[in-house]
């Protein structure tokens, strides 16, 4: 193997130029140490990438959790929201404090503030006991102590509540914070 001068060169300015774009696009800021969570397992420790190196997840993905805070009757419960636009919209009002009445023997419910941008909903589905959930035509929020009704375009899945259906359907007050 012979070594041309021209190709080192322009190898290294190429490593140069991706080194310096992978960390202007960096997340972390100066100072801080990078997030190694993120950096998948096929990329070596010294920085060089792999080709087979997936890419990292959007914040398009409509399954990533948000994490909330839900105190029910001045109780902590683990909560999450997904990522759907009206999920999104829902955690724009927080925080909220909302008394809660029952509804059909299988959900408490609350007005809230204002109507929530349902546009670009997923597919309808079934609510499940734990499930916070809008109800569009009436603009509330319902909380499913008991599994719901057959799916409905209506009925808009935001969330989950990690609670008992016994702790749920006694509840009278509810309040949601973002965690950040």
């Amino acid at each position: 193997m012979t070594f041309v001068p021209g190709r080192a060169l322009t190898a290294t300015a190429a490593a140069g130029v991706l080194l310096l774009a992978a960390t202007a696009c960096s997340k972390d800021s100066p100072g801080q140490a990078p997030d190694t969570a993120s950096v998948p397992s096929s990329v070596p420790a010294s920085g060089q990438s792999s080709a087979s190196a997936s890419p990292s997840p959007s914040g398009s993905d409509r399954s990533t959790p948000v994490d909330i805070r839900v105190t029910l009757d001045g109780r902590p419960v683990d909560a999450t929201l997904n990522d759907s636009p009206a999920a999104r919209d829902f955690a724009g009002l927080l925080p909220l404090t909302l008394g809660l009445e029952d509804f059909h023997s299988t959900e408490r419910v609350a007005d809230l503030p204002r109507e929530l941008n349902t546009d670009g909903a997923p597919a309808p589905v079934a609510a499940e006991a734990g499930d916070i959930a809008y109800y569009a035509p009436w603009g509330n929020l319902a909380l499913f102590y008991e599994d719901g009704p057959a799916p409905s375009a209506d009925l808009l899945v935001l969330g989950h509540l990690d609670v008992s259906a016994d702790q749920l359907g006694r509840a009278t007050r509810i309040t949601i914070e973002a965690t950040s």
